[in-house]
């Protein structure tokens, strides 16, 4: 007996209108939400359960058409067609603010016959605008009920529930769009053809141009007069235009503006948000006190949690039963979990900055002010989501490229981005910064701030550098524009941003630790034993460090990295963390807690005094500018590296990607750590 399957239903709307909040909303997901195009980039699914139905919600990519122009937008519009017998219908939202907009795709989708349930979302943000909507009347016009919702404040949330348990997906007869005179007939021909009921689809899959080539025989059918009329992009003009007519038309009856309406807080703020100069003073303004945050705030949260480590490393050092066992977990795992965990405050504090940014509508305005400073380097203004979004994570980054039109911008955003300071980066620069940067200030904010900062723009620069010259060695395939609306301020929902936050930093210490975890015993296993240790004494002893096979594989490769400035232990640091760039601090932390017995001290202290046999320090100021640079450079992930494959299918961008980072990481570091000494 099959059983049964589970309602499904589509979450639809234009970027930017509030639709991942709705789905979060109805799913009790903590999806990642922004006030920017792209945010959603691929289909996400959830699920919940309403008066003992169960729905699948799948929310779509943002799209402003059915014709995709970019890659985001043709997931889009292949679900939206290819799987409308498998979903009961579509839940359309439509932002208040943007009416106008988004009506041309929910009556593009109307058209093709598929259900819908239509939401207005954050009315409340038209009325302080003073704008009034007829609800009634607009119900009327579009012939569906009108669910009004807040989806921030959970308003109107069991409403859609409701609706689509009992389902009131509406579908309509009639369309808005009457087929022009002049193609009339090749339409039908066309819909006789292949078999297609709705006239419109015929007209989409003309429109779309992916079908034309197929249809040789309909082409008998055509005079040489429609056969040159029937180019895709301007039917897609002829019926946008058409649209917006009867759009207009709509709204006219149903919008009402108060007069001399007092400008707005928005308006007042975007004079200088979006200022040509001094929207980048605010810019570079805000960035000094993230980045002072994360050192200031984070400050007390990291003692505590390096403290509780060094009392759990010495706690099981002294309570476990001598020998092996003992050394794996009170110098190996302990301190190698403990070195990635003491840095997620300064991760989380990062992200909640970035999270307010961008939920606030002010990252909308970061792109478009980024547009102007793109274009010289062959990206556009849609790159700065890409770039802003790999301070977090490469991989979301790389994969929100889809939502770039043009092949070659995307392309060279993808290639560039892995140079911005990621979370995972995060760890090694502040160790490295808190090893050879004093504790000084400079007009109240701290040096280690304005280094840290300094990091994050010299990836952000080497980024646009690296475009710069790409561009000149990847064909352009014409001009692009950025085309967006600004979205108005909003209050950031500061306690789901923190829950989102929380989330994501348990996301990087799970996920850390258990590549750390497998680090940490493989490390512990080729440190314990030695090749001149005799059979009888591989689990009575262990040998000194020095004399391990961990050793000796790293004195392999020190003449390679000897010329940078590092030892034998950095370097087995560099290569463990080829698998994830934040490694490196727990290969160290798990290094320094083997070699020294005194697991209640710190590991950067340990780092910090830690001599070369001709007692120089192993961490100088040369050697710290010459790793921070390594780490700001280097390809050093393998998901990444994964995902560019994925996105690009491409073995020969992938490998030249890794190839251009590597090297590049070892040529500026040399010459650093040379110059530096």
């Amino acid at each position: 007996m099959q059983e049964n399957k589970k309602k499904q239903i589509l979450l639809v709307g234009n970027p930017n209108v509030g639709k991942s909040t709705v789905f979060n909303a109805l799913c009790n997901k903590k999806q990642k939400t922004g006030n920017y195009a792209g945010v959603t980039v691929a289909s996400h699914s959830g699920n919940y359960t309403y008066k003992n139905e169960e729905v699948e919600v799948i929310d779509l990519p943002g799209s402003y058409s059915v014709y995709p122009s970019s890659e985001d937008e043709a997931i889009f519009s292949k679900f939206l067609i290819e799987e409308q017998k498998n979903y009961a219908g579509v839940v359309y939202i439509l932002e208040a603010l943007s009416l106008k907009r988004g009506l041309l795709l929910f009556q593009q989708i109307q058209d093709l016959g598929i259900p819908m349930i239509l939401v207005v979302n954050q009315i409340d943000q038209a009325e302080r605008r003073g704008i009034t909507i007829d609800i009634r009347k607009f119900s009327d016009a579009l012939g569906i009920k009108i669910i009004q919702t807040n989806a921030k404040e959970q308003l109107g949330i069991d409403e859609i529930r409701e609706a689509v348990l009992n389902n009131g997906f509406v579908k309509t007869d009639k369309t808005s769009f009457e087929i022009p005179n002049e193609h009339k007939d090749f339409i039908h021909k066309l819909a006789a053809h292949k078999g297609i009921e709705n006239e419109y689809k015929a007209w989409m899959s003309l429109s779309l141009g992916s079908d034309v080539v197929k249809i040789a025989s309909i082409k008998d059918m055509m005079n040489e007069p429609d056969s040159k009329s029937l180019v895709p992009k301007r039917l897609q003009v002829q019926e946008t235009v058409r649209r917006y007519q009867n759009v207009d038309k709509i709204l006219a009856d149903v919008i009402s503006k108060k007069a001399q309406f007092k400008e707005l807080l928005t308006e007042k703020l975007d004079k200088v948000l979006v200022h040509k100069v001094w929207g980048y003073v605010v810019f570079m303004m805000i960035l000094l006190v993230i980045f002072q945050s994360v050192f200031f705030l984070a400050e007390y949260p990291m003692n505590w949690i390096d403290d509780f480590f060094s009392w759990l490393a010495a706690f099981t050092g002294e309570h476990l039963p001598e020998g092996p066992i003992n050394s794996l977990i009170s110098n190996g795992i302990v301190p190698g979990i403990g070195g990635i965990v003491v840095f997620a405050p300064q991760i989380g504090i990062l992200l909640y900055f970035l999270y307010l940014l961008e939920d606030s509508g002010y990252m909308a305005r970061v792109v478009f002010l980024m547009d102007r400073l793109l274009r010289p380097f062959g990206l556009n203004g849609k790159s700065i989501v890409p770039l802003v979004s790999g301070t977090a994570c490469a991989i979301p980054a790389v994969i929100s490229t889809r939502n770039i039109e043009n092949v070659r911008e995307r392309l060279l955003t993808i290639l560039v981005t892995p140079f911005m300071t990621c979370s995972a980066r995060l760890p090694v620069y502040s160790i490295i910064i808190g090893l050879i940067i004093s504790e000084g200030s400079f007009l109240g904010i701290k040096y280690k701030a304005l280094v840290l900062m300094g990091m994050y723009l010299l990836g952000f620069l080497v980024a646009l550098f690296s475009a710069a010259i790409l561009k000149r060695f990847i064909k352009n395939e014409g001009k692009t524009y950025l085309v967006m609306d600004l979205p108005a301020y909003k209050k950031p929902l500061f306690g789901y941003d923190l829950k989102m936050v929380l989330g994501k930093v348990w996301e990087f210490v799970t996920g850390a630790g258990k590549i750390i975890f497998i680090v940490s015993i493989i490390i512990w296993f080729l440190s314990y034993f030695g090749p001149k240790q005799k059979p009888e004494q591989f689990v009575a002893t262990n040998v000194e460090l020095d004399h391990s096979y961990l050793a000796k594989m790293g004195k392999g490769i020190e003449p390679l990295i000897e010329p940078l400035g590092y030892d034998w232990k950095m370097g087995v640091g560099i290569l463990t963390s080829f698998v994830a760039r934040e490694v490196f601090v727990g290969t160290m932390s798990t290094l320094y807690s083997l070699e020294d017995d005194a697991p209640e001290v710190k590991v950067i202290d340990k780092m910090r005094r830690d001599v070369k046999p001709d007692g120089s320090k192993v961490f100088s100021f040369a050697t710290g500018i010459s790793v921070l640079l390594f780490y700001a450079f280097a390809m050093q992930c393998v998901s990444t590296l994964a995902v560019v494959y994925r996105e690009t299918k491409s073995w020969k961008w992938t490998g030249f990607q890794v190839a251009m980072m590597t090297g590049l990481a070892y040529f500026v570091s040399l010459i650093a750590y040379q110059i530096l000494k």
